[in-house]
Parts: structure tokens; sequence; C-alpha cells
């Protein structure tokens, strides 16, 4: 059997109340500050992706994980059709370009995935460059692996009735419309082809240097929380955690400099 089944994803996981989820969220977000301080410190590298359905929340989860984070050491890649450039160039070239300098994280919303997702679903690669991209994939993130960067790889699931309610509400609220385009409508009409090609990419490359979380994210508190939760504990397991400190004859010898 096969290890990821969406339909067997438990969507119903919530936060009883908003007090309860913002005490949550701002430990975590704590947590978060911590793990990123002893990245910069001790010059290692994270890579955060994230991947799910239209509207399924990753620009929400994304600003929540960001939040309180110092901007000079983490960048956020937006990731959409490639340009005529680099259309031209093999379709990991770009990501090459995007990798983290030592000491920083980088984050993509959407990622090289696009291959196995909506290039394999709308017919944009042959069947041949699809199938041989779970392997490329797969030796991408082992070669990052190896090279000391941690890869966070996380799947936003929700239901369909959840997404066409989100649309709606993107329709009916002006300041959101930027967020719906005519091609989200046409890929909701070919939902059992993406969660075919979903389940195909959790399960053929998921591996111990770079495995598979999949979110719940029909609650959006819980999904935000799961996300910065999901990212701490990988960190905290693969980092170097310990941030650099000044001994006691240190202080007292900056403080005597000082005047103090």
């Amino acid at each position: 059997m096969s290890k990821f089944q969406l339909d067997l994803v438990d969507l119903n996981v919530q936060f009883n109340d908003e007090e309860q989820y913002q005490e949550r969220l701002k430990q975590l977000q704590k947590q978060m500050v911590g793990l990123q301080n002893a990245c910069h410190h001790n010059g290692q590298r994270a890579v955060i992706v994230l991947e799910g359905w239209d509207a399924a929340g990753k620009g929400g989860a994304i600003r929540r994980l960001t939040e309180k984070l110092d901007p000079r050491a983490y960048q956020v890649h937006p990731i959409g059709k490639p340009d005529a450039s680099e259309q031209r160039e093999h379709y990991l070239q770009r990501f090459w370009r995007r990798l983290p300098q030592k000491g920083r994280i980088a984050i993509f919303d959407r990622s090289w995935y696009g291959r196995v997702l909506v290039e394999r679903v709308e017919g944009f690669a042959t069947t041949q460059e699809w199938q041989r991209a779970y392997k490329e994939i797969a030796d991408f993130e082992k070669a990052l692996a190896d090279d000391g960067i941690t890869v966070v790889k996380l799947m936003l699931h929700i239901s369909q009735k959840e997404q066409l309610k989100r649309y709606l509400e993107r329709l009916d609220d002006p300041s959101k419309h930027w967020k719906l385009s005519d091609e989200d409508l046409r890929n909701r009409a070919r939902a059992k082809e993406y969660t075919k090609a979903y389940e195909d990419m959790l399960n053929r490359t998921h591996g111990p240097h770079a495995p598979w979380f999949v979110i719940a994210g029909e609650y959006k508190w819980h999904a935000r929380v799961a996300v910065l939760d999901t990212v701490c504990r990988v960190l905290e397991n693969t980092i170097d955690t310990r941030v650099p400190r000044y001994s006691a004859q240190q202080i007292a010898q900056m403080k005597a400099l000082l005047g103090a």
C-alpha cells in the first residue's frame, strides 16, 4: 500500500479557540527566530518547500512562518511559469540559482515539483519528461542534503468543498480578486488528475534525506501552526542549534572597555 493517500488525511483537526491558536503560534514563532539565529551563526542552510492545492493556504502559512524572522537571512521564492530564457534551460536550473547562501533560509512557494504536477497534468511536459523527473528530483534533493542543506517539504491538503468555498470568498472580495485566475478554475476541473499527480509525487519522492509532510489545511489556524511546528521540529533535529555566547570574563572585559 502507498504511504500517502490523500483521502485518508484527517481534515477535521483544528483549534478550539483563537486564544489557544495565538498562544501556540507565538511560541513557535519565537522558536523559529532562535533556529534562524542558529543557522546564521553556524553558517547552515535550509530549504523549505510548500506545495499544495490552489487556495490551500500556502501564502498565509509562509507569512506566519516568516513574520518574526530577520528579513536579511531568509528569502521567499514565489514560483510560477518559467520565463522564455528559463524554458530553454533544464527545468532545475532556475532552482539551483535560488539556493540559499550559508547562514540563510530559502522558502519556495511552489517549486521544482511543478514538473510532476501542473506540467504533467496540463501536458506542458511529455510523459517521458515527467516520469524521468522523479529520479532527477530525488538526485537533486540528495545533492542538497549531501552538501549540508536541510530540506523541509510540506504539502497542504484541503477538500474540494473547502477550495470552492475559498474561491467564492475571493470572488466576493475585490481585494482578493488577484488571487484567482481562469487557470485556477480550469485546474479545479481536473481535480482527480491532480490528486493522482500529488499522490505519485509524495510516494515517489519521499525519502530519508527529504521526507514529505502532509499538512491538513481545511482549518487555517491548524495549518499555519502545523507548518511552523513541522519546520521547527525538522530544523531542531538536523542543524547545530547552539548560538555563540560570551563568557563571563569576556562580558567583564567588554564592560570595562565601555567604562561601565
